[in-house]
């Protein structure tokens, strides 16, 4: 790469530190407010500075405000760097692991200059793809709160009205909150008459209305409250409610949301590839063709996104000793798409079914399983999406058996 400044920059809330190697040998420190006027004053002061020729700046990953607004300029090549190899390499030149925001961005510059040719330039992706990504990001942000309230939810219960959770379906179920809604401890339920638990159960579309309002009816009469503690109940049952109202306010957010991603979704131009995925479905298909994008040269070969996903194993090994484990540092984000997509797959393939149960078979608790089946499944998505084609799976099931694969004997079995 031929450049005339590489420029290491060290992230802070309120100021960037930054440190400046000409290619001439000159050197410049600093510091900048994060300010977005002050960040575009500084870059329009590099372009003065090093009138021609491009400056690569680097930058840890994570750092997605000052990346979007670095990317912007064409003379700026942005390297991204993982901020363990950044922490590695600062740690090996000052074993007291002391750092401040100068020392950081020098070590920062220091590590780019020496490994340049072996560092990626960060290339967005087109518009659709980012749109895609940004959605599905924020919408799993909001799916995560909601899941923390329905569990907030279910162990408050556990404290003043444990019975809930068992006769209406569980944490997750939207029944459980619309009865606490309107009934929200076991002494205001039992106030309730049959006719008005039918009422209930009718304006969710329950099955066997009748049947249901009557076991309900006389298990209230059986029920023994797990504590009479007034306290408990008045504030644990206020306290239900509250997490019940953000909930519901999230399931909203969530369905925009999907209605969002399912518009641009629909732009997109590798829609098809990733939709004929057995089990991807409207939220990991969007997800899945995010994580690769559209630049077919960005990855050249499955075993990059194995690694960088997270998905490939680490194996170590000192003389005659053999570790394998999972990997502790992946952008947790696109982790999950690989995992919960091989997860989602095994109704509805054969293949990934019988690669899960070998798994198993083999000693593998249930995640290591899935990770190993989304590790091959990367192997498939990155040769259809390379190629443009869709999966196929009983030309995969085919190809296992010519090969005589011990999944095609499982299969046959």
């Amino acid at each position: 790469m031929e450049w005339v400044a590489v420029v290491g920059v060290d992230w802070g809330d309120k100021e960037h530190a930054y440190t400046i190697r000409g290619a001439d040998g000159t050197r410049i420190c600093g510091k900048i407010s994060s300010g977005s006027e002050e960040v575009h004053g500084w870059v329009r002061g590099l372009r003065e500075l090093y009138p021609e020729g491009t400056v690569v700046i680097a930058v840890e990953q994570g750092r997605g405000s000052l990346i979007y607004a670095l990317a912007q300029y064409e003379f700026v090549s942005l390297v991204p760097i993982n901020p363990r190899a950044s922490k590695a390499y600062r740690d090996s030149l000052r074993l007291s692991g002391a750092s401040d925001d100068a020392s950081d961005a020098e070590r920062i510059c220091e590590f780019a200059l020496k490994h340049l040719p072996d560092l990626r330039v960060w290339q967005p992706d087109d518009v659709a793809t980012r749109k895609v990504r940004m959605l599905s990001e924020h919408r799993r942000a909001l799916v995560d709160q909601r899941t923390a309230a329905t569990h907030t939810i279910a162990a408050t219960l556990k404290m003043f009205f444990p019975q809930a959770i068992e006769w209406f379906g569980g944490e997750t179920s939207l029944l459980l909150r619309v009865f606490l809604m309107r009934w929200p401890t076991l002494a205001d339920l039992r106030q309730a008459t049959i006719e008005q638990l039918m009422e209930v159960f009718r304006s969710r579309r329950c099955r066997k209305i009748s049947a249901r309002a009557k076991a309900l009816y006389d298990q209230l009469r059986l029920a023994v409250p797990i504590t009479l503690d007034a306290p408990i109940i008045s504030a644990g049952s206020m306290y239900v409610g509250a997490q019940i109202a953000l909930a519901d306010a999230l399931d909203q957010q969530i369905a925009q949301y999907d209605r969002a991603i399912a518009q641009a979704w629909s732009e997109h131009p590798d829609r098809q590839i990733f939709e004929a995925l057995p089990g991807a479905g409207p939220v990991l298909a969007p997800r899945l063709g995010a994580a690769l994008g559209t630049d077919r040269d960005r990855y050249q070969d499955a075993s990059q996104i194995q690694c960088y996903s997270g998905i490939a194993p680490v194996i170590e090994q000192s003389g005659k000793t053999r570790w394998v484990h999972a990997r502790w540092g992946y952008p947790t984000f696109l982790h999950q798409t690989f995992f919960e997509f091989a997860q989602a797959s095994i109704p509805h393939s054969p293949w990934a079914k019988a690669v899960y149960l070998e798994q198993r078979h083999l000693g593998a608790d249930h995640h290591e399983a899935i990770r190993a089946l989304a590790f091959r499944w990367i192997r498939i998505i990155f040769a259809i999406w390379k190629k443009r084609t869709l999966y196929n799976e009983q030309k995969h099931i085919d190809r296992l058996r010519k090969t005589a694969s011990p999944i095609a004997a499982r299969l046959a079995a």
